[in-house]
């Protein structure tokens, strides 16, 4: 099965920022068994997430990813300050973010809203229930919203 494509024919760009290889390998697998086109690039840290999505060194031909999955506890740069820097940025703030975190916290979940994060979703511990969350975030993010073009 392949999955839907952007209009110009090109596969969904996700770009997952997780420090977890847990949830990094449950999050391809959801991937994976879901929508094989869709391509999901992995950064492991905030400052990282923030070069490759400023095309800085080693990636400066990275693709504009379509959608960001955004881990709230990061290292060397917190997400909630990687998210404020996205939605800061004329260009990089039309990317939509989902917020991906363990915390049920408010705090955390308004904060990431006045940051203008467009979801925030606690991950579930459950594998088989993570999966789900995976592939409702895709299937909404990738088949029903209208995703805008890339800069």
């Amino acid at each position: 099965m392949t999955g839907p494509l952007r209009h110009d024919g090109t596969p969904i760009e996700v770009l997952l920022v997780e420090d977890d290889p847990g949830d990094v390998l449950m999050t391809q697998e959801a991937f994976e068994e879901h929508k094989v086109r869709n391509r999901l690039t992995v950064v492991s840290d905030g400052a990282e997430a923030l070069s490759y999505l400023r095309r800085e060194g080693q990636y400066a031909d990275a693709v504009r990813p379509d959608l960001i999955l955004l881990d709230l506890n990061l290292p060397r740069r917190d997400g909630r300050e990687v998210l404020e820097e996205i939605k800061r940025d004329d260009e990089l703030g039309r990317i939509p973010v989902v917020v991906l975190t363990t915390s049920s916290a408010d705090e955390d979940i308004l904060r990431s809203y006045q940051l203008h994060a467009n979801a925030y979703v606690t991950k579930p511990v459950d594998f088989e229930r993570f999966i789900s969350v995976i592939r409702q975030i895709d299937e909404f993010f990738v088949s029903v919203v209208k995703l805008p073009p890339r800069g």
